[in-house]
């Protein structure tokens, strides 16, 4: 236990829809979403609607829902939140616990610096306020993977509030149109971590593991309806959700399963749900309406959290015994949103390429590397990598990191072709071959294969002359008004030439000798 987290607590988000069929397990589809950097720790965020809004035929009603999203994300850190005890993945059952870990008498609660760190930094990322002043307390409630009765939390004033987090949302026929949408953050909070209850069902006992609790990334999501205009309606929670997709999928059944319930004359309870994601649905788990007393009180052991800005800052102060803000601020990479803007005005690409280049892991990196080391165009460059690169990674199911294709070739065989030393086609080519991973230079596929473009125009003109003997149906059709003829002809010499021609000028050779 006392894994160090964050918790983002998001506001609830409303939308309307109107209500289309009665069908208990209707499922409707979630559009794809851009994957956001994680950090490990604790948080909730409120999301926008997972499906197109409808418009209501006559005779529907109009709901709305409000869902906000607690997440949890932890922290990465090499000790844990409030002792020494190191944080590590697979160790052992109880192999990481400390004294205090256990709750034994006497033990006292050490603040961990870097998650303190972690926690303004990610609240400066989320446009938050970061208070210079905030309290731990204690949440009270007694289970077996939670020895001392209580968890260490900031309940009313937390580290970081008020934040925003602006995304966007593929639309259009094409899903080609990006439409910017901002949630709100209501507050992030430093929270100690439970450990962890395995359940034996054969040998009907539970084992706890104090080590740590959960996996990077875990959500709740908090669901209602209501008809526009009227009060809220009463909320369900769906805990422990791991998956965006898991996610998307338990909202929209949630929400359709309270629509459903509230038209056929049922009421939605107060209660906790799991999302059972063989079936598809939620399943209750226990109801709220005898409310839990937490009984937060003010913890004790830890005084109220100081931290500092430029302006703050005392003269002299110890930099090891102090956080300041501003420096943290300092630190903070590029954040995408602000990647997209600069590839968007850098290079020319559209917005929804820059999604793209961030949302594949690497694949970013491997394209400034490509821009860094060729002639050709970035237009060009973001064809390339986005269409064919990106594409074969694909076929193949390959990360970006495991590509036999290196930046540094793909960057050769762009300039081949900026040079016009092969064509689009026998780069194609080139590339295929690359792809095998046999170590071969673009330039020396290009040689063993005879690939480069023919400079001969004089061979060219017979070759062209050749052809339009050999299809006099076609040369038929061209001089009748058949301006696709051509490109029938342009096909035929660039077959003979195995596409060592180049299209324009096979095409301006035809055009001349049709009009002579």
């Amino acid at each position: 236990m006392a894994a160090p987290m964050l918790r983002w607590v998001g506001r609830g988000r409303l939308w309307t829809f109107a209500r289309v069929d009665g069908g208990s397990c209707h499922r409707r589809g979630a559009p794809t979403g851009s994957t956001s950097n994680r950090i490990r720790g604790q948080s909730s965020v409120a999301q926008q609607p997972l499906y197109t809004t409808q418009k209501p035929r006559k005779g529907e009603h109009k709901w709305a829902a409000v869902v906000g999203l607690e997440i949890h994300a932890q922290i990465s850190s090499n000790s844990k939140l409030f002792s020494g005890s190191q944080v590590r993945f697979s160790a052992p059952p109880n192999s990481l616990v400390s004294f205090f870990d256990a709750s034994l008498p006497g033990t006292l609660p050490v603040l961990n610096r870097r998650c303190v760190e972690a926690a303004v930094m990610t609240g400066l990322a989320l446009n938050c306020h970061i208070n210079k002043k905030s309290l731990f307390d204690r949440k009270h409630y007694f289970y077996a993977d939670l020895p001392a009765g209580y968890q260490i939390t900031q309940q009313r004033l937390p580290i970081a509030v008020n934040g925003s987090l602006t995304y966007g949302v593929c639309a259009g026929k094409k899903q080609s149109q990006v439409i910017p949408k901002t949630v709100r953050i209501k507050q992030i909070q430093l929270e100690q971590d439970s450990g962890k209850s395995l359940h034996d069902d054969l040998r009907s006992q539970t084992l706890i593991d104090l080590n740590r609790a959960e996996g990077q990334l875990r959500v709740d999501a908090n669901i209602s309806v209501h008809h526009p205009g009227e009060p809220l309606g009463v909320r369900t929670e769906v805990k422990n959700l791991n998956s965006i997709r898991f996610l998307a999928k338990a909202i929209d059944y949630e929400i359709q399963r309270q629509i459903d319930e509230l038209e056929n004359g049922g009421e939605i309870l107060n209660e906790t749900r799991s999302f059972h994601h063989q079936l598809g649905c939620t399943m209750s788990m226990r109801d709220k309406e005898g409310k839990q007393d937490y009984r937060f009180m003010p913890e004790p052991n830890l005084p109220p959290l100081v931290l500092y800005d430029a302006t703050s800052l005392p003269a002299g102060a110890d930099p090891q015994q102090v956080i300041n803000i501003d420096q943290i601020r300092e630190t903070l990479p590029e954040l995408p949103r602000v990647t997209r803007e600069r590839l968007v005005q850098q290079y020319g690409m559209l917005l929804e390429h820059s999604f793209t280049l961030l949302n594949e892991v690497g694949l970013l990196e491997f394209f400034q590397n490509v821009i860094k080391e060729t002639r050709a165009e970035p237009k060009k460059v973001t064809s390339w990598v986005l269409n064919t690169f990106l594409g074969y990674l694909k076929q193949q199911n390959l990360a970006v990191s495991e590509s036999p294709v290196t930046p540094s070739a793909l960057a050769e065989l762009l300039d081949l072709l900026d040079s016009r030393t092969i064509s689009s086609a026998a780069a194609k080519q080139v590339f295929e071959e690359l792809w095998k991973g046999e170590g071969k230079t673009p330039g020396q596929i290009v040689s063993e294969k005879q690939l480069e473009l023919m400079e001969d125009r004089g061979s060219l003109e017979q070759l062209c002359h050749s052809v339009m003997e050999a299809h006099p149906q076609v040369v038929m059709d061209l001089k009748e008004g058949n301006p696709r003829a051509i490109n029938k002809l342009i096909g035929l010499v660039r077959k003979a030439t195995q596409s060592r021609a180049d299209p324009a000028m096979i095409k301006e050779i035809l055009e001349k000798k049709l009009s002579s």
